[in-house]
């Protein structure tokens, strides 16, 4: 498949998508959009996977207006695909079988925030930057950070990760309840405020990640972290990307509690060099952050320093200075349309695996042989402290040679992190684009995927296409 817009797949179900767009449209007025403009919009992928536009979008406002929509769609058999923010990666927001497009970024409310007990109850459209900008004042913060200013919704429905991850965990470590409205329109909670509970299936974890097959997030509550005392951080220049995987493994081994840990490769760097008009050495760097107290962050920072001495990096250079931190996290961040800069006019398609972090250095050193056989442009960057990393390979989106390059390297990361016991995806998700890598990883496994998934939307409503085939 190349990167043109692809046609609709058949229909997982004999539904009437014309009566149901119909009803909606009587229901919502002008909050349910069929211009071609908007449902191009709320089909479209950052992958090499092509536009599949849903026939209509609603713009929903509440649980209930999202429960109707649910309701209406069930009884004309009509698929449902959800939408926060537009930032997945793996074709998670087509709709290969039409149907209509949920658009939740109008629920964008913190709805509690309980500060004694470090939770608060959101809108699954909030972005985590609103949500934090929200609880600046209250000396709280929601840790999880994927890079994007995705909402929060999205980052649960995909269990999204990030820089912070290798300290404060994943999505998965930080949703306590939901509320969620399944596929007939039924609006149900799934767990508590409680930190912990031995009471029932865990509902809320088979959610987190389930990509909007099972049911529609309306509600969130989250667990929240104080503000460290004292943040530093910093950057170390290797002398190869082996030695640089092999200081954070003795890093993360050493019990360090490093927050966050990203390795950006040479042509990274030299990327970030020239969109954020930064002076960076172009060779491999990570970049680091400590959170703490002052005399912790210190004594954390010297004791990476010498770790990095051992494998020939530095010097570590620090500091606890947020203006030079902001900007070098800002580059970080950036990374993605920094990489447009080495080859305008490409796109770059962005994939993930995941590793035990005692076999990082192999697969990051053998993915960059595999980059440099291939004769692809492709820069690594990852969330390395927990064996997280990604690849950026930039297409020229008419050279159908380019293309079938880039899949066919996409699946031999793939594999390679599963044959390393790793997965093929640590953050992105599945979605459509990493659908074929399933069976090699979970095996017999995907049956009782496919159980659960009929058990709960028996008509295939819900995201059709992502994850599983039914």
């Amino acid at each position: 498949m190349g990167l043109a817009t692809v046609g609709r797949e058949e229909a997982t179900s004999s539904g009437d998508i014309e009566a149901a767009v119909s009803k909606l449209r009587d229901l919502f007025g002008e909050r349910c959009a069929v211009s071609r403009a908007v449902r191009e919009q709320h089909g479209h992928t950052t992958s090499l996977l092509g536009n599949q536009m849903p026939d209509a979008v609603v713009f929903a406002q509440s649980t209930e207006e999202v429960s109707q929509v649910v309701r209406i769609c069930a009884a004309h058999g009509t698929p449902i695909v959800p939408f926060g923010t537009g930032t997945s990666l793996e074709g998670h927001i087509n709709a290969p079988a039409g149907g209509v497009c949920i658009d939740m970024s109008g629920m964008n409310e913190v709805l509690k925030v309980h500060a004694e007990d470090l939770d608060c109850v959101v809108q699954p459209g909030i972005t985590r930057g609103k949500l934090n900008e929200y609880l600046r004042d209250t000396g709280l913060f929601f840790p999880i950070d994927p890079g994007a200013d995705a909402s929060i919704g999205g980052m649960v429905a995909t269990r999204a990760s990030g820089t912070n991850a290798v300290r404060y965990g994943t999505m998965k470590d930080n949703v306590l309840a939901l509320e969620v409205v399944m596929p007939d329109g039924t609006i149900v909670r799934t767990g508590s405020r409680a930190k912990k509970s031995s009471a029932g299936y865990d509902l809320t974890r088979l959610l987190v990640g389930s990509e909007g097959t099972l049911g529609i997030i309306t509600e969130i509550t989250l667990r929240l972290q104080g503000i460290p005392e004292a943040i530093s951080g910093g950057i170390c220049p290797f002398p190869s990307v082996e030695a640089a995987c092999n200081a954070v493994i003795m890093t993360i081994q050493s019990g360090i509690p490093v927050a966050r840990i990203e390795l950006l490769d040479t042509l990274q760097v030299k990327a970030c060099n020239l969109h954020s008009k930064l002076t960076l050495a172009e060779v491999p760097t990570l970049f680091l952050e400590f959170h703490g107290t002052k005399a912790g962050v210190a004594e954390q920072s010297e004791l990476f320093g010498e770790i990095a001495a051992e494998f020939e990096g530095g010097p570590f250079e620090w500091t606890d200075k947020a203006e030079e931190r902001t900007k070098l996290w800002h580059a970080r961040h950036e990374a993605y349309w920094a990489c447009l800069e080495l080859r305008p006019g490409c796109k770059s398609v962005t994939t993930d695996v995941c590793v035990p972090i005692s076999r990082l250095a192999e697969c990051v050193e053998a993915t960059r042989e595999d980059i440099e056989a291939t004769g692809l442009i492709a820069p690594i960057v990852g969330h390395v402290g927990d064996g997280n990393f990604h690849v950026s390979i930039l297409v020229a989106p008419e050279s159908e040679a380019e293309v079938e390059a880039a899949h066919a390297f996409i699946g031999r990361l793939n594999l390679r992190a599963i044959e390393m016991e790793g997965t093929c995806t640590g953050e992105h998700g599945v979605g459509q684009g990493k659908m074929k890598y399933l069976e090699r990883e979970h095996g017999d496994a995907l049956d009782v995927m496919r159980a659960v998934k009929k058990g709960i939307d028996p008509l295939n409503i819900m995201n059709p296409g992502k994850i599983i085939t039914m």
